[in-house]
């Protein structure tokens, strides 16, 4: 056979291949559905007193784990799972991007906006760090930093992106950063007295240290309207970090890859989604977004993220996570008390 047909040929099958092994919006419906499902019974829940301190995301996570290991997850939905868990997460942070502005990052002011960027780089510094020193594995420690130091279970979500860790990995990261994040927006309205904060301070320290944007609002508010609107703007600035951190890392998986090859490796893990997220924020930022619009993108954002995490809970094997021990949650621990304290001493120092 000639060349150039023999080369149609292989062409022909490659194409009847990859159409096989992608499945069809028949075969994604079953899993959408089900992680759909699971997203909005963790609406329901977050609206129950008592239960609301906790994000949607979170309690999806939380479902989706305990409907895996009671039941099981069922071969039919496995497609649709996987679909929730990749291209709906990486939707989903795109659109995070309506809920941020350059104005806001100016709102913040160069002093504000210095004391979350080296409150961010320290802290993932050191939780790398501590990391090592614990023997915890290396995957799992970047998702316990990247989610303490910027966004909670949004960037240990985003940075498993390149670091490709195991599923149980990121549950138990995402477990690390609720757990945290929860003493922390329990305690820190306490403290404003004691540490003798005002309330734009006061603001910025929780903005630039506790882990969800959710938890920062709820014990932001909790000193007033000025403090509770700063402290929601500088979390928000320090959102924005998620995009040049998660290209970060990628680069850096890139040549770990390479070096242990002895060659050339993979090609970059470059996020393109997170690319996304920065012209999305640009187009905000340059373009006013009806009111109305943001009304529905907003929850529509927190939708698909939490489905996303349902997926992940679906996924998720708990024997796999208690075989990881103590020493990831001791690395959760430090990295929560070096942002705290760290964060603290740059406002005291700064502002």
């Amino acid at each position: 056979m000639p060349s150039t047909q023999l080369e149609a040929v292989e062409t022909r099958e490659t194409q009847t291949a990859e159409t096989a092994a992608a499945p069809s919006l028949t075969g994604l419906l079953p899993g959408l559905l089900l992680t759909g499902g699971i997203a909005a019974a963790a609406f329901a829940l977050h609206a129950i007193p008592g239960i609301s301190a906790l994000s949607p995301m979170i309690l999806a996570i939380l479902i989706g784990i305990a409907a895996h290991n009671l039941v099981g997850t069922p071969a039919w939905a496995k497609p649709g799972v996987a679909f929730s868990l990749r291209r709906v997460l990486r939707l989903g942070v795109i659109l995070l991007g309506f809920q941020l502005t350059a104005a806001q990052v100016v709102a913040v002011g160069g002093r504000g906006l210095l004391v979350i960027v080296l409150t961010l780089l320290a802290t993932f510094a050191f939780t790398l760090w501590l990391g090592r020193r614990l023997k915890v594995e290396e995957k799992l420690t970047q998702l316990i930093a990247a989610g303490t130091s910027i966004c909670g279970a949004s960037a240990v979500i985003a940075t498993d992106t390149v670091t490709e860790a195991p599923d149980e990995d990121v549950a138990y990261a995402v477990a690390c950063v609720t757990v945290f994040g929860s003493i922390a927006m329990v305690t820190y309205p306490l403290l404003p007295g004691l540490l003798h904060l005002s309330p734009h301070e006061f603001g910025l320290w929780a903005g630039s240290s506790i882990h969800e944007v959710a938890q920062v609002v709820a014990a932001a508010y909790q000193d007033g309207q000025q403090s509770g609107d700063f402290g929601t703007i500088a979390k928000l600035s320090r959102v924005m970090l998620l995009a040049p951190m998660v290209i970060s890392l990628g680069i850096v998986a890139s040549r770990h890859r390479s070096n242990g090859t002895g060659g050339k490796g993979k090609r970059l893990p470059l996020p393109w989604f997170v690319l996304g997220f920065v012209a999305v924020i640009a187009i905000n930022s340059a373009v006013p977004i009806p009111t109305e619009a943001k009304s529905v993108l907003v929850p529509a954002t927190t939708v698909l993220l939490s489905m996303a995490l349902a997926a992940m809970g679906l996924e998720t094997d708990i024997a796999k996570l208690r075989a990881k021990g103590l020493r990831p949650l001791l690395v959760g621990a430090g990295a929560f008390l070096f942002i705290a304290s760290f964060s603290l001493l740059l406002v005291k120092l700064m502002m």
